[in-house]
């Protein structure tokens, strides 16, 4: 599959221009042939204002709380594990975490957001979606592509805002609920609220437990170590006047993993602080305040001499304020401003010192219809940074209804992503394993003649003039093109896609030591791309059975690799023959842990009159490759590190008893499920997922 950039970008820019003219000389759409939408499905995270999630230019899905409390799940990677275009792929951090990958874009490029406002954490790059409990969520909203023009860094693939619910009932209301599953699972979560006259609250607190459990069989010690976590959060809502509201929330989250000799404890919190004003009928401003702390601490103890072979420290500190306005003109004119300032601190012990950034951002947003059928939303965002290029991320999307039942949407975006701690303020020699160091940019120079000073350095592979040369901000342009159907009772989306990614920032060798060990550091090299096609699919075949199937086409490729190939200059051992061959461009399969194929069937089924339900959710993801495993620095069919594909099955059944208790059982992975990781030594079998697990929930409301 191949798209050419050019005649894209052509297509998305001149397409309204058509659609005008095609608009003069059609007839106005009968406004009763329009669809009743539910008004309940409304996004926020798409535009920054409220829209109906119908009428949005934009890939957005939507998660909503009905769908939450029918699977059964309790965290946030189980949930978007079984969505179109989403992958939960496994973190190699401590804990065994899961992040998230968006239309082939890895987690690191994902901006992960708690009503509107970001989380911090990526202590390896790669965000932990397992720490975030769902007992109190209204719904999740996921816009893929690249969102920088609103949301900045790190929206550079797409971004997942977490909403929570907001009290209803004048009378204290809440629910208390226990989940217990395989491998001793233990969650308990305890929630309440009340909303009288112009003061609402609500508290929430989760606590889940766990043996762990192994998927090396052979090896001392468990791939997933028992562990404990809370999470508590407490929210006031406060209407001081029609014009002027207030809310306030403050989240905590704790946990501790049982790590045979050494420690290992996680902790989060933050605070945050919005004000509401509404100045007119048509205008309003949003004032923002928010404080997040992300502290690990890891402690790994040898126990026959009492050596310490891990000392991990992380702390890192986020506060920003935020000001947006908005004003619409009319129902469908809607301007939008906005600016802020970022200020961030990391104290790791694998950093030298304390290091900060600070950043002043700001944007803008036009969404408006020039004609009844034709929808457009123009915006863009300036971010100038303290350790970076500054960085303007402009958007256009498009919605055109052809009639009540068609409608198409497209929209171009730029993206970035701006070079973390770790990439640029990185000091670190592992000593347990053999003595290699890697350097971040900042501190390569000094690091490399701290090395040559202590006779080190055997010889420099880079330029000595290259050393502490500025690091580009990761960039993208994200493309996407659909066409929308819905009609009774089917709804159809089919999305084209496509990211261009540049400046992607890479490991390379700055020296060689004494010891034969290297010395390595960070730069802006690769440039890859991400493309392929979504189907989404709703069918309500009887009045209370819901069907929905997704699935998702993706190539993902490194361009320098995929010309290397194109120009026979790449080969491979065929591991039948033992012959050397030269690559051919199908036997470049892509960049690793991507899937060609995902898809997913969904069977939501209701009882009334028994007041019962029960769903089925599949999911199957094909084979992928893990890493390079001959040597020719690029994934090809000839490498022995591909998983080999599998479908997750996962049942549940409901029912209500005296209207207050709810019982909830069921299965994920229902099938047993296992595989073989194929990066296993010899005789030394790694499995890919633990197995069956079974679950039980009793849900008490009040």
């Amino acid at each position: 599959m191949s798209l050419n950039k050019n005649n894209i970008v052509i297509y998305f820019f001149f397409f309204p221009t058509l659609l005008l003219h095609a608009q003069r000389k059609s007839q106005e759409v009968p406004t009763d042939s329009i669809l009743t939408e539910n008004l309940d499905e409304v996004v926020v995270t798409a535009t920054r204002t409220v829209r109906q999630l119908s009428s949005l230019p934009l890939p957005v899905t939507l998660i909503p709380q009905r769908q939450l409390e029918r699977t059964g799940v309790t965290r946030l990677s189980e949930i978007l594990n079984e969505q179109t275009g989403i992958v939960m792929t496994p973190d190699a951090t401590v804990g065994g975490g899961e992040g998230v990958q968006i239309q082939g874009i890895a987690s690191d490029y994902v901006l992960v957001l708690i009503d509107g406002v970001p989380v911090v954490g990526r202590s390896s790059g790669n965000l932990d979606l397992s720490r975030f409990a769902i007992g109190n969520i209204k719904q999740i909203e996921v816009v893929k592509g690249p969102s920088s023009s609103l949301f900045g860094s790190e929206a550079l693939g797409g971004v997942i805002n977490i909403i929570t619910e907001k009290p209803k009932s004048e009378k204290i209301s809440g629910q208390v609920s226990h989940r217990s599953a395989t491998f001793n699972n233990q969650n308990t979560t305890v929630s309440l609220s009340q909303r009288k006259n112009t003061l609402g609250y609500s508290l929430f607190v989760d606590r889940l437990s766990t043996d762990g459990y192994d998927l090396a069989l052979g090896d001392e010690g468990q791939t997933i170590n028992p562990f404990y976590n809370y999470t508590l959060n407490g929210r006031v809502f406060f209407d001081a006047s029609d014009k002027l509201r207030f809310f306030a929330s403050g989240r905590y989250f704790l946990q501790n993993f049982d790590v045979p000799s050494g420690t290992s404890e996680e902790r989060d919190g933050n605070a945050h602080l919005r004000i509401d004003h509404k100045v007119s009928k048509k205008s309003q401003f949003e004032y923002e305040f928010y404080y997040t702390n992300y502290v690990t601490n890891e402690q790994a103890i040898d126990p026959i001499n009492d050596e310490i072979l891990l000392d991990n420290n992380f702390d890192q500190k986020l506060f920003r304020p935020e000001i947006r306005f908005h004003h619409s003109f009319s129902h469908h004119n809607v301007l939008t401003l906005g600016g802020g300032y970022n200020f961030e601190t990391l104290n790791r012990s694998l950093f030298a010192e304390q290091v900060t950034f600070d950043s002043q951002y700001a944007f803008v947003q036009y969404d408006f219809k020039p004609l009844e059928r034709l929808n457009v939303i123009v915006g863009a965002r300036f971010d100038d940074h303290s350790e970076y290029n500054s960085q303007l991320s402009p958007k256009l999307s498009y919605r055109y209804d052809f009639n009540a039942n068609w409608a198409l949407k497209g929209s171009i975006g730029s993206g970035f992503k701006a070079p973390d701690f770790r990439q640029l303020y990185l000091d670190f020699t592992n000593a347990a394993g053999g003595g290699y160091s890697v350097f971040g940019k900042e501190v390569e120079a000094s690091g490399i003649q701290r090395l040559q000073e202590s006779d080190q350095i055997a010889n420099l592979a880079v330029d000595p003039a290259d050393l502490g040369e500025r690091l580009d901000a990761e960039s993208s342009v994200g493309y996407n093109l659909g066409v929308g159907y819905k009609k009774g009772k089917l709804k159809a989306d089919l999305n084209f896609f496509r990211n261009d990614f540049q400046n992607l920032i890479d490991v390379r060798i700055l020296a060689s030591k004494t010891n034969g060990q290297n010395v390595f550091g960070y730069i802006n090299r690769e440039e890859v791309y991400t493309q392929g096609v979504e189907l989404d699919l709703q069918y309500r075949l009887f009045e209370n059975l819901n069907l929905s199937a997704g699935y998702q086409l993706l190539y993902a490729f490194d361009k320098a690799k995929e010309e290397a190939v194109a120009n026979g200059s790449v080969f491979a051992r065929d591991p039948e023959t033992l012959e050397t061959i030269r690559l051919s461009e199908d036997d470049y399969f892509g960049l690793e842990n991507r899937s060609r194929h995902t898809w997913n069937f969904k069977a939501f089924y209701e009882v009334p009159k028994w007041d019962a339900n029960a769903n089925l959710r599949v999911v199957y993801r094909s084979r992928f490759g893990l890493t390079d495993r001959n040597g020719n620095d690029l994934l090809d069919e000839f490498d022995n590190s591909f998983v080999d594909g599998f479908a997750l099955v996962n049942l549940s059944f409901g029912k209500t008893f005296l209207k207050h208790y709810q019982l909830r059982v069921g299965a994920n992975n229902l099938l047993d499920f296992r595989g073989s990781n194929p990066l296993a030594a010899q005789d030394n079998e790694v499995l890919v997922n633990p197995g069956i697990q079974f679950f039980t929930r009793l849900n008490i409301q009040f």
